[in-house]
């Protein structure tokens, strides 16, 4: 018997087959399986249209191990499409008959705009953001972009150019010289012309990327200490630091995977050219894209929240926290954030990550308390958090970490979603309002004020407060020192009756 709790979407990508599995549980999907094999598809595109036969032969080896998977899995829950290789190969027949006898399930090739459609979906089911959004996935052999808002896409196309057809035309012979950057990023900039000026009358407030490209890039930046933006510069020096290579079998960069290796350098030279061609300022990673939208479209779990609070439900829930204690001390610490705030102004989007950890600090009692706050760090740091950037768990399980006792300053150094110091002064408020929520009671948080001046930090509590409150005063009196002694002064006194 099937288990009907089951669901499968795979997508045959030009580069890439992947096959993502979950289980519906307690109207949540928890990730069961993620197969991916580079089967480099596009690669075996003959002048004349047709597939050839190696290729052929690679997608259904991959084909064979997605196959014993599905087994389990309902036929009404699984998903499979093919994508542009699959669109343009005037051979198709051939492949997908066969294709079809191993898995025993249909294969759809979707259109160009279903596949930036479906991509869109993932990426406003799997990521955060307000307003306008524009998305891009550079596949294999093509390109999707989309402009969305909420769940909704505005504007898609589908471009015919991938990091694999690139590669083929442009670096062929190996060589990662400025010449065959130049060439593939000016062939890219003319399939954009027809294009680029409908995107910019349209606009968005925000970038995200969803492709292996991007996540490689990335993940170097992240290896080299940069924060998680990707910005043209960033991508110029990585072009720059590319050509030092000489060659594709030379190119060595920290952070850059073996099976991404032969098809980073074409979809750098795309990517370059999107960002100068639409005047793109920043993109960050998307947590999913096309399968991600082929799943959600199954479970049919409605999108009308941010994916965020998806997430920290679904987390609060499987872990049993006490969602009214979070709140009260997130609104502690956010009410503390915003009066530092009015006198010295903090980086944006600061107090959602601050929000978000305090919901969140009581994670690591699921397992004990002494180490509860290592607990919750090591949780948040491998748990899939839909919504959520690499670098802003990281940030997360670093403010969870140093929540109380001594302070783990590597944690902080080494986050990458905002500086240093803005970290620390995160930190800083969300230890004290744990503090100044101990009591877990309505009403038991007190009229208070926090004032900065440059790095001293002053919380002014109500009259005579002490006097009543000795445990929690007590407290406060160790966390000031404690900071102080870390350069951080942190000064402790009573309003005027």
């Amino acid at each position: 018997m099937k288990n009907s709790a089951l669901y499968a979407a795979i997508d045959l990508g030009s580069n890439s087959f992947h096959m993502l599995v979950v289980n519906e549980v307690a109207g949540a999907s928890r990730t069961l399986a993620k197969i991916k094999r580079k089967v480099r598809l596009a690669a075996g595109l003959q002048e004349d249209g047709s597939l050839d036969h190696a290729a052929m032969e690679r997608g259904w080896d991959c084909l064979q191990l997605f196959a014993e998977q599905l087994q389990d899995v309902p036929a009404e829950n699984i998903r499979i499409v093919g994508t542009a290789t699959l669109r343009l190969a005037s051979n198709i027949q051939v492949f997908l008959d066969q294709a079809h006898a191993i898995l025993g399930h249909p294969i759809r090739i979707i259109s160009g705009e279903e596949e930036a459609a479906l991509i869109y979906e993932g990426v406003a089911w799997t990521s955060s953001g307000t307003g306008r959004r524009l998305a891009i996935d550079i596949g294999g052999a093509s390109t999707e972009l989309v402009i969305g808002e909420g769940t909704s896409a505005l504007l898609l196309n589908s471009l015919d150019m991938g990091c694999v057809t690139w590669l083929k035309r442009y670096f062929n012979d190996g060589n990662l010289s400025e010449t065959n950057f130049e060439q593939a990023i000016a062939a890219a900039r003319q399939v954009l012309v027809p294009n680029a000026s409908a995107y910019l009358k349209l606009g968005w407030q925000g970038c995200i990327g969803a492709s292996g490209t991007i996540q490689a890039i990335q993940e170097i930046m992240i290896n080299l200490g940069e924060d998680e933006r990707i910005t043209l510069p960033k991508l110029q020096a990585l072009k720059n630091a590319a050509i030092d290579c000489k060659t594709l079998a030379q190119l060595h960069l920290p952070g850059l995977k073996a099976e991404r290796v032969s098809v980073f350098p074409s979809g750098l030279a795309i990517l370059i050219a999107l960002f100068d061609m639409l005047a793109i300022d920043d993109m960050v990673l998307a947590g999913g894209a096309l399968r991600e939208g082929l799943m959600y479209g199954m479970l049919g779990q409605h999108q009308d929240r941010d994916a965020r609070v998806r997430s920290l439900d679904s987390l609060m829930d499987r872990y049993q926290l006490d969602r009214t204690q979070g709140e009260r001390v997130r609104n502690t610490a956010l009410l503390a954030f915003k009066q530092v705030n009015e006198r010295q102004p903090l980086e944006d989007a600061s107090d959602d990550i601050l929000g978000w950890a305090a919901m969140m600090y009581e994670l690591g009692l699921c397992i004990e308390y002494k180490r509860a706050p290592e607990h919750g760090a090591y949780i948040l740091s491998h748990i899939d958090l839909p919504g959520f950037t690499v670098a802003q768990k990281q940030l997360l399980a670093a403010l969870l970490l140093n929540q109380r006792d001594d302070f783990q300053l590597a944690a902080l150094e080494q986050q990458s979603a905002t500086s240093y110091e803005q970290a620390i002064l995160l930190t800083r408020l969300l230890r004290i309002s744990i503090i100044l929520c101990l009591r877990r009671t309505k009403g038991t948080v007190p009229d208070f004020h926090v004032s900065a001046q440059g790095i001293e930090l002053t919380l002014t509590l109500p009259p005579n407060w002490s006097q009543t409150h000795h445990l929690r005063a007590s407290e406060l009196q160790q966390e000031a020192q404690r900071q102080t002694e870390l350069g951080w002064p942190l000064v402790i006194k009573q309003g005027e009756e």
